[in-house]
């Protein structure tokens, strides 16, 4: 069973930094595509960006230069620094593994698939003074 479990959630002041981290269980991070999606309170989840098995990476246009995405996969963790963060960036973050190929492309490309991805359980991001 895949299990992915995310950290570093928390409360920041606007133009903080943070670090998510998410572990997984039962899957091979080397293997297949990795993303980080967010939730923001009545709206839609939406990919803020993804990494792919060779180590390329797509961004949101809205995190682009402020966040970077990355993984160990000796420790199977994936990684998304973010810096100067803005209070838009409050909301739920969730990490999302690939199950396929079709799963790398549509998380690639920063697609929230429900069925078609694994999720974890998130991690709350508030960004306020």
């Amino acid at each position: 069973e895949v299990q992915l479990v995310e950290s570093g959630g928390g409360l920041v002041q606007p133009g903080g930094s943070l670090r998510l981290s998410c572990v997984a269980s039962g899957y091979t991070y080397s293997s297949y595509c990795m993303g980080w999606f967010r939730q923001a309170p009545g709206k839609g989840r939406e990919g803020v960006a993804a990494i792919a098995s060779d180590g390329s990476t797509n961004y949101a246009d809205s995190v682009k230069g402020r966040f970077t995405i990355s993984k160990d996969n000796a420790k199977n963790t994936l990684y998304l620094q973010m810096n100067s963060l803005k209070p838009e960036d409050t909301a739920m973050y969730y990490c999302a593994a690939s199950k396929g190929p079709v799963s790398d492309y549509v998380l690639l490309s920063l697609r929230a698939q429900p069925g078609l991805h694994y999720w974890g359980q998130g991690t709350l991001i508030t960004v306020s003074s």
